[in-house]
Formats: C-alpha cells, sequence, structure tokens
C-alpha cells in the first residue's frame, strides 16, 4: 500500500531554443537527480498550438489567431518536497507568459 507520494513527474512545453537554460536551471535546484546521476531527463518534439486571448503578450503568435509551433516536450521526476523551487526555477526561464506544466504524482 502507498502511503505517500515521494515524487511527481513534470511535464513542460517549452521552445527548443530554451532547453538549455531550462537544463541548468533545473541542474541547479537537484531536479532531475536520481541516485547518482543528475540532469535526467527525457524530451521529444511536438506540435504546440494555442490562440492569444485579449489581454494576452504572446511569445510567440498575435492575439486572436490561432498559432502552431514546434516545441520540446520535457518529462522528469523530482522528488516532492522540491516540487515549488523547481517550479519556480522553471518560470525564471520559461518565456511563455502562462507556461504549461503538468504535476504527476507518482506511485513509486
Amino acid at each position: 500500500m502507498i502511503e505517500q507520494i515521494k515524487s511527481v513527474k513534470l511535464e513542460i512545453f517549452i521552445p527548443e531554443t530554451h532547453l538549455p537554460q531550462l537544463r541548468q536551471a533545473l541542474r541547479a535546484v537537484g531536479a532531475g537527480q536520481l541516485g547518482n546521476y543528475d540532469s535526467c531527463l527525457a524530451y521529444s518534439r511536438v506540435t504546440g498550438s494555442w490562440r492569444p486571448l485579449e489581454g494576452a503578450s504572446p511569445y510567440e503568435g498575435k492575439v486572436g489567431e490561432l498559432c502552431e509551433a514546434p516545441e520540446l516536450k520535457v518529462e522528469l521526476r523530482v522528488d516532492v518536497d522540491r516540487v515549488e523551487e523547481t517550479l519556480a526555477a522553471i518560470r525564471a526561464v520559461h518565456p511563455y507568459e502562462t507556461p504549461e506544466i503538468f504535476v504527476i504524482p507518482l506511485l513509486l
């Protein structure tokens, strides 16, 4: 029986140009550390889709227009006690006004 969630999976959608900054920010807060390894993550190319609404200040695209662009989906495991500082580190280097980040509990 699982008594407590000890780690989460983060899924982060980010432009490929920002992967080096993201890796550095994650490493700086100890995110993606597994045993005697750090910088453990996986990424894959995806196509993002969005439409900026009135009042938005989009990184890419124009208000009112449907946009699509290549992105990376970055996935990594983070200890639950590091989630808040990891999210802050991600937001500090992420170019999007509202980054899309999923925090998924892991049953490990």
